[in-house]
């Protein structure tokens, strides 16, 4: 058996979460996939996969495994993509990862607008509250908000306005102390993401100092739902912090209000990010030239609307 054509067998069974899953996507039976899979693991040596009636769970072989694999038939399509160059439409699976609001209310109607635009592609849309290993977990683009560590990642900005701020509901306000600086913040029950820390928000140095200001806290709920951690600040049972296009709604119709304005962070960037290399295959090159001027506006728009809850 080709160890390559193997290799794809592998990479769709855990995509699809099954055997048979990857054998409709592949055009094969469940027993050829099962073969397939069953070739790799004498190859290696190791159990691949621990396979139930029901899910398909990777070993830590299959783990380390499947990385690889994902990075070697990345690098065969790139491959003949290379030579077929300006002549090769974009085709084929796109892999996109984003934080879960922005793909979903910003992200995913561009995505929907590329599809209509490109019908030879297929985009595969993980919506993450982590920053997911580009080249190993087999990632084509990721949006991006924050500053980006050196790399040799390709960076295409989209927008940089994107602020932090802290909220809270009126009547939570009401009913606690005032928060004036950020350390009044270790009276107040706090919400949180995993996102922004679990026990400490990072401020600026107050006025005429040099020396960041870190508030530590136990906090009240900590959440890996940006969705959530919203509902429980409207609600009314904490402080919380989150990205201004998160709570812009809930602040113009007055179910939250921004506290610590003049303690607000430096406005953070946002980038569509691709591995080297990966911007000659068409599919992710089309989908930067497409996405990156519809995301500019939809962040420009974005904000605007922050410049108006200056005034709220």
């Amino acid at each position: 058996m080709d160890r390559i054509e193997a290799m794809r067998v592998f990479v769709a069974a855990l995509d699809e979460g099954s055997l048979a899953g990857a054998g409709r996507r592949l055009g094969r039976s469940p027993a050829a996939v099962s073969r397939a899979i069953a070739f790799l693991e004498r190859h290696v040596g190791a159990e691949l996969l621990h396979r139930t009636t029901r899910s398909l769970r990777l070993s830590e072989a299959g783990e380390r495994y499947a990385a690889a694999c994902r990075r070697v038939l990345v690098d065969l399509e790139e491959a003949d993509l290379c030579v077929l160059g300006e002549r090769a439409a974009p085709r084929g699976t796109l892999t996109i990862t984003a934080p879960p609001i922005s793909g979903e209310e910003i992200l995913r109607p561009v995505i929907d607008a590329y599809l209509e635009a490109y019908p030879a592609v297929s985009v595969n849309l993980l919506l993450l509250d982590r920053s997911a290993n580009l080249v190993e977990e087999g990632v084509d683009v990721a949006l991006r908000v924050g500053e980006l560590p050196d790399s040799a990642m390709v960076a295409v900005r989209v927008g940089g306005d994107v602020r932090r701020v802290v909220v809270a509901a009126p009547r939570y306000l009401a009913e606690h102390p005032r928060i004036v600086e950020p350390a009044d913040l270790a009276k107040h029950r706090i919400v949180t993401t995993t996102h922004f820390g679990h026990d400490t928000w990072v401020f600026p140095p107050a006025p005429g100092g040099a020396v960041a200001r870190s508030v530590h806290f136990k906090a009240r709920l900590v959440v890996n739902s940006v969705r959530a951690a919203l509902a429980s600040a409207v609600d009314g049972h904490g402080v919380t912090r989150l990205y201004t296009y998160h709570v812009a709604e809930r602040v113009m119709d007055g179910a939250l209000r921004i506290v610590l304005r003049d303690a607000e962070p430096p406005p953070l960037p946002v980038h569509l990010v691709t591995p080297q290399g990966r911007t000659a295959t068409p599919k992710v090159r089309a989908f930067l030239d497409f996405a990156a001027p519809r995301l500019r506006a939809a962040f420009a728009r974005l904000s605007a609307e922050a410049d108006a809850l200056a005034s709220q």
